[in-house]
C-alpha cells in the first residue's frame, strides 16, 4: 500500500473483496439514496481531514454533515495515536 495519511478500505456487494484508496488531505464522500442514478438524494456526507504541523505532528479529523465526532493526533515520535474530543475546528 502507499503511504498516505488517509487510506479508505471500502466494501460493498457489487465487489468481490474490498477496494481501496489512499487520500492526502481530505477526504468527502457524499452517499446517495434512491432508486436509480437518475432517482437519487443526498444522504450523508462524511469527510475525514488530516494536517500536519510545523512540529511534525498531525491531527487527524472525521465529520459527518459537517459535524466533528472523532479526532486523533500523532506526536512526531508517537507510536500510538491519541483521540481526543473534538472542539476547536480548523480550516
Amino acid at each position: 500500500m502507499s503511504a498516505y495519511p488517509i487510506w479508505n478500505d471500502v466494501e460493498a456487494c457489487i465487489y468481490k473483496g474490498s477496494k481501496s484508496y489512499g487520500v492526502r488531505e481530505t477526504c468527502a464522500v457524499l452517499v446517495m439514496v434512491g432508486t436509480s442514478a437518475k432517482n437519487s438524494h443526498p444522504f450523508v456526507e462524511h469527510t475525514t481531514t488530516h494536517r500536519q504541523f510545523e512540529d511534525g505532528s498531525r491531527e487527524y479529523r472525521f465529520y459527518v454533515d459537517g459535524v466533528c465526532i472523532r479526532r486523533a493526533t500523532l506526536g512526531p515520535k508517537d507510536t500510538e495515536i491519541k483521540y481526543q474530543q473534538c472542539d476547536a475546528v480548523f480550516e
